[in-house]
Protein backbone atom coordinates (compact mmCIF):
# COMPACT_ATOMS: atom_id res chain seq x y z
CA UNK A 1 0.00 0.00 0.00
CA UNK A 2 1.48 3.61 -0.81
CA UNK A 3 1.64 6.26 1.59
CA UNK A 4 1.07 10.00 0.70
CA UNK A 5 4.89 11.34 0.48
CA UNK A 6 3.54 14.09 3.72
CA UNK A 7 3.41 11.18 5.84
CA UNK A 8 7.26 11.16 5.78
CA UNK A 9 7.38 14.70 7.59
CA UNK A 10 7.01 15.17 11.49
CA UNK A 11 3.16 15.85 12.56
CA UNK A 12 4.95 19.35 13.66
CA UNK A 13 5.67 20.30 9.85
CA UNK A 14 2.23 18.10 8.03
CA UNK A 15 0.12 20.90 10.47
CA UNK A 16 2.46 23.61 9.39
CA UNK A 17 1.81 22.91 5.75
CA UNK A 18 -1.84 22.51 5.91
CA UNK A 19 -1.87 25.61 7.85
CA UNK A 20 -0.02 27.60 4.89
CA UNK A 21 -1.95 25.65 2.01
CA UNK A 22 -5.22 27.72 3.51
CA UNK A 23 -3.73 30.81 2.60
CA UNK A 24 -1.96 29.30 -0.54
CA UNK A 25 -5.21 31.29 -2.63
CA UNK A 26 -5.83 34.86 -3.09
CA UNK A 27 -9.51 34.46 -2.50
CA UNK A 28 -8.97 33.29 1.14
CA UNK A 29 -6.63 35.83 1.63
CA UNK A 30 -9.06 38.66 0.73
CA UNK A 31 -11.80 36.80 2.56
CA UNK A 32 -9.58 36.86 5.81
CA UNK A 33 -8.81 40.46 4.80
CA UNK A 34 -12.33 41.31 4.71
CA UNK A 35 -13.16 39.65 8.43
CA UNK A 36 -10.36 41.63 9.39
CA UNK A 37 -11.50 45.11 7.87
CA UNK A 38 -14.87 44.54 8.98
CA UNK A 39 -14.01 43.74 12.92
CA UNK A 40 -17.22 41.71 13.59
CA UNK A 41 -19.23 39.10 12.84
CA UNK A 42 -20.58 38.86 9.29
CA UNK A 43 -23.46 37.16 7.78
CA UNK A 44 -21.84 34.96 5.27
CA UNK A 45 -21.96 36.13 1.72
CA UNK A 46 -19.09 37.03 0.50
CA UNK A 47 -20.03 37.03 -3.18
CA UNK A 48 -21.10 40.43 -2.80
CA UNK A 49 -17.10 41.38 -2.39
CA UNK A 50 -15.50 38.85 -4.51
CA UNK A 51 -15.26 38.47 -8.15
CA UNK A 52 -16.03 34.73 -7.73
CA UNK A 53 -19.46 32.34 -7.37
CA UNK A 54 -20.99 31.70 -4.25
CA UNK A 55 -20.58 27.92 -4.45
CA UNK A 56 -16.75 28.85 -5.04
CA UNK A 57 -16.50 31.15 -2.25
CA UNK A 58 -18.19 28.18 -0.13
CA UNK A 59 -15.57 26.47 -1.02
CA UNK A 60 -12.81 28.56 0.00
CA UNK A 61 -14.43 29.11 3.39
CA UNK A 62 -14.64 25.51 3.44
CA UNK A 63 -10.52 25.12 3.68
CA UNK A 64 -10.52 28.28 5.67
CA UNK A 65 -13.02 26.40 8.39
CA UNK A 66 -10.74 23.13 7.97
CA UNK A 67 -7.76 24.87 8.61
CA UNK A 68 -9.50 26.48 11.78
CA UNK A 69 -8.92 30.05 10.80
CA UNK A 70 -12.34 31.30 10.88
CA UNK A 71 -15.19 30.14 13.24
CA UNK A 72 -18.43 30.31 12.03
CA UNK A 73 -22.26 30.07 13.68
CA UNK A 74 -25.83 29.86 12.04
CA UNK A 75 -28.67 31.93 12.93
CA UNK A 76 -31.96 30.58 11.43
CA UNK A 77 -30.80 30.19 8.08
CA UNK A 78 -27.93 32.96 8.18
CA UNK A 79 -24.10 31.98 8.91
CA UNK A 80 -22.39 33.94 10.08
CA UNK A 81 -18.12 34.14 9.81
CA UNK A 82 -15.72 35.89 11.85
CA UNK A 83 -11.58 35.23 12.23
CA UNK A 84 -10.56 32.42 15.06
CA UNK A 85 -8.10 35.37 16.32
CA UNK A 86 -6.21 31.96 18.48
CA UNK A 87 -5.71 30.73 15.47
CA UNK A 88 -4.05 33.81 13.38
CA UNK A 89 -1.91 34.59 16.47
CA UNK A 90 -1.00 30.89 16.02
CA UNK A 91 -0.06 31.61 12.68
CA UNK A 92 1.77 34.67 13.12
CA UNK A 93 3.99 32.85 15.72
CA UNK A 94 4.28 29.43 13.52
CA UNK A 95 5.13 32.14 10.51
CA UNK A 96 7.92 34.14 12.70
CA UNK A 97 9.39 30.52 13.63
CA UNK A 98 9.62 29.67 10.42
CA UNK A 99 11.45 32.92 9.00
CA UNK A 100 13.85 32.82 12.11
CA UNK A 101 14.88 29.42 11.06
CA UNK A 102 15.50 30.24 7.31
CA UNK A 103 17.11 33.30 8.27
CA UNK A 104 21.22 33.28 7.57
CA UNK A 105 23.73 36.11 7.80
CA UNK A 106 24.30 37.36 4.12
CA UNK A 107 27.83 36.14 4.09
CA UNK A 108 27.14 32.67 4.34
CA UNK A 109 25.00 32.37 1.81
CA UNK A 110 26.00 32.23 -2.32
CA UNK A 111 26.03 35.70 -3.59
CA UNK A 112 25.13 36.28 -7.83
Amino acid sequence: MAIAKTMLFNDELQKNAELFKALAHPARLAILKYLAETRTCINGDFAYELPLSRTTVNQHLTELKNAGLILWHTSGVKTYYCLNQKKISELGEIAKALIDELTIPEDTCCQP
